[in-house]
């Protein structure tokens, strides 16, 4: 793989297909994560190495990084260092993205010291939290685990995009035998993600090309049989959201029932905007419904005429599950 691979997956979500039976809905629209598939990288793909500047700067653009972690023995498929050791490959891509980071901030304190000098108040600041973020990498700790920043500094630390900062979940692959337990090599990823309190999935890639192949009904079978309640990507798509701190609203009503995903602490006119510019920038109310009042009480009329339709103004923080209507005028 030189060229990342990207791909939209649907969020599983059990009750948007509740919601569209009590309104009717003709058509269910799922809400999405993009994934985008980056080559493994290498010693030395900081300084270049197995073209890393390029997949350095694809790891750039993303949010949150799934890193897959070899955790199976198979003589017929040959690691790049001759066995297989999870950790160490952990370790060759956490030090080159610390590598990266460390010349980043490299280039960046050039100009910010120049403007430091000349009585710039927020390029002194910026000096100070890249101070304090060098001297953390190099003590081998990745920046996300950084402690100690004040307001001001945080707010330049989250405008450096270093890669280590990144929030990360551990995808553990094995074999379809330890796909349910995972294995040896597997629980030493997950004791590291415990240490490190970052997520992790055990998936097994085999049994998930499997899956891919299969329609609805063989899907369920197929994984009973394995003694799995989801797929290895189900798994990985709700550790990714919760990774991300997204959560779903929905709209729902003869045409279609729709999830849609927003940050956690949105308002209701920034998840209006989140459907169409128009709605934030007209936005008047939002008609709201729990996701429980609305199954409880048979849709919106039953949920209104039991008092649980509420009307919320822009400043209000969206719930997940809540159902929104919303007023405009443009």
């Amino acid at each position: 793989t030189i060229e990342p691979n990207s791909g939209r997956v649907s969020v599983p979500d059990p009750r948007l297909q509740k919601l569209a039976e009590i309104a009717s809905s003709q058509k269910i629209i799922p809400t999405h994560l993009e994934f985008v598939d980056i080559a493994g990288l290498v010693s030395g793909a900081s300084k270049g190495e197995g073209l890393g500047n390029q997949f350095l700067a694809n790891i750039r653009e993303v949010d949150a990084i799934a890193h897959v972690v070899r955790c199976f023995d198979d003589e017929e498929i040959t690691h790049v260092q001759g066995n297989v050791d999870p950790l160490r490959d952990v370790l060759t891509v956490e030090t080159e993205l610390m590598l990266a980071d460390i010349e980043t901030l490299e280039r960046r304190i050039v100009n910010v010291t120049k403007k430091s000098r000349g009585g710039d108040h927020d390029a002194k600041i910026e000096l100070n939290a890249i101070d304090k973020v060098q001297k953390h990498l190099g003590d081998g700790l990745p920046a996300k685990s950084l402690k100690g920043l004040t307001d001001e500094e945080n707010a330049c630390f989250r405008n450096l995009q270093l890669l280590t900062a990144k929030p990360i979940v551990y995808v553990c692959n094995v074999s379809e035998d330890d796909v349910k337990d995972g294995n040896d090599f597997s629980k030493k990823i997950i004791d590291k993600a415990a240490d490190e309190k970052a997520a992790h999935v055990i998936v097994s890639a085999r049994i998930e090309e499997e899956i891919a192949q299969l329609d609805s009904d063989d899907k369920v079978e197929f994984l009973f049989d394995l003694g799995l309640d989801e797929s290895g990507l189900a798994r990985l798509i709700r550790a990714g959201y919760n990774l991300l701190d997204l959560l779903t609203f929905f709209t729902a009503g003869p045409k279609e029932a729709r999830a849609w995903t927003i940050v956690n602490g949105a308002t209701a006119s920034e998840a209006a905007g989140g459907i169409h510019t128009d709605f934030q920038r007209g936005f008047i109310r939002a008609e709201t419904v729990s996701y429980d009042d609305f199954v409880n009480h048979d849709g919106e009329s039953g949920a209104k005429e039991a008092g649980k339709m509420r009307v919320e103004g822009s400043d209000y923080r969206v719930l997940d599950g809540d159902i929104f209507h919303f007023r405009f005028n443009v």
